[in-house]
């Protein structure tokens, strides 16, 4: 370690290498920079850690998404009545161990936005639904057949495999899978995360560079350059020991930040990358924690990212999070699962988001009342059905 830094203080240094052109005689000085960039890996163990794990702004993505879309209640209809007690209803609201419909759902969204993909289990007793598991989506496996067709799922976990089949016949299955769009795959999904897998790299980079800086007394990086009398031009090893110790004690970390340097000897300080300000570095992060944010498809003010002036205010951005986000993600879960459970609870079974209990849709539902109560040329029953009401047909009921 002491020779190779006593050559980086040399004008002499390895690390510049001098090569004379066969033709001219000249000196050629040759600086090789960085190559490529250095992705993290694609997988879901790998974006889990570099994503949910180690980046703020994933975290609140996955978590604003997860709680939001399992905070909206499921109706559980038989034609156009919400039935309190239906044994769907019992199922959805029991999950394993006494988890709640809550917490497994949870568990669902967010495993379907960190990896595409998301499975529910549905523990059979003599053939009937009685509890529901989130399963993790990177034990899972699709099984195809002949066709290409899904066919049933391998799960491996914990040294415990298993395998789930889907009966053709009645159309049972104790797994639901709900995978989103993926153009270059038919059988599993496509995940937010990772779209964002660059942008997630970018901002983790820039925490790691920021705290490197900050270690570093938030100074840019460079060398000492040592030019002494013709015929001392390297340190001997007692200066090489002092200019280090004084280096590591009183120039190192971030309770150094602006103690003066004195150079002496003919040692020369030359920076050898660029300055926050010249990388505009600040700006950069931003700029990928709104590619983060995009992703996912939760507006950046609801994250606290400034200069995004998208929304007039932060509740108009958050009306906008449940229309565009939350409610299309649980009306798609909800007629996932329906079609998931009919063999089990006959054909007549609809699930339905029940929005009019979500508080952040609240003035935007007393407006659409409020314009609905005006409009005297439509009948009552239309009014409920444009509200998204079952029809009140019954004594002394308009009939239109």
């Amino acid at each position: 370690m002491k020779h190779w830094l006593a050559k980086a203080l040399s004008p002499a240094s390895s690390a510049l290498e001098t090569k004379e052109t066969p033709s001219a005689g000249q000196p050629l000085i040759a600086l090789q920079l960085g190559g490529h960039a250095a992705w993290s890996g694609r997988n879901y163990a790998s974006l889990s850690r570099q994503g949910y794990h180690k980046n703020a702004i994933v975290f609140r993505c996955v978590r604003l998404i997860a709680e939001a879309a399992a905070s909206v209640p499921l109706c559980e209809r038989r034609g156009d009545t919400c039935v309190v007690g239906d044994p769907a209803a019992a199922l959805l609201s029991r999950g394993h161990n006494g988890a709640s419909h809550s917490d497994i759902m949870e568990r669902f969204y967010g495993y379907l936005q960190m990896s595409g993909n998301a499975y529910l289990e549905a523990a059979l007793i003599d053939g009937v639904p009685t509890a529901l598991y989130a399963l993790r989506p990177d034990k899972m496996r699709v099984l195809t057949d002949r066709k290409g067709w899904p066919s049933g799922w391998d799960y491996d976990a914990g040294g415990m495999k298993r395998q789930f089949h889907y009966d053709p016949a009645t159309g049972r299955s104790a797994v639901y899978h709900l995978k989103l769009f993926d153009p270059l795959d038919t059988q599993y999904g496509y995940a937010p995360l990772a779209a964002a897998a660059d942008a997630v790299d970018i901002h983790n980079a820039g925490g790691r560079w920021t705290k490197a800086l900050l270690d570093n007394a938030a100074r840019p990086s460079g060398a000492l350059i040592y030019k002494g009398a013709s015929g001392a031009e390297r340190l001997s090893d007692d200066q090489f020991d002092r200019l280090k110790a004084e280096l590591e004690g009183a120039h190192a970390g971030a309770s150094n930040a602006g103690r003066p340097m004195v150079l002496e000897g003919g040692l020369d300080w030359k920076a050898m990358s660029f300055s926050p300000a010249d990388m505009d570095f600040i700006e950069a992060r931003r700029e990928a924690a709104r590619e983060i944010a995009q992703a996912f498809g939760v507006p950046p003010m609801l994250l606290g990212i400034p200069g995004d002036n998208t929304y007039a205010n932060y509740k108009e951005a958050n009306l906008a999070f449940r229309r565009q986000t939350i409610i299309p993600l649980v009306s798609k879960t909800a007629g996932g699962i329906e079609q998931w459970l009919r063999p089990f609870y006959g054909d007549d079974l609809s699930l339905v988001p029940e929005l009019d209990k979500v508080s952040a849709l609240s003035e935007e539902r007393a407006a659409l009342w409020a314009r609905l109560g005006a409009a005297e040329f439509i009948s009552p029953d239309e009014r409920r059905s444009m509200a998204g009401l079952s029809a009140n047909i019954g004594e002394g009921a308009d009939a239109g």
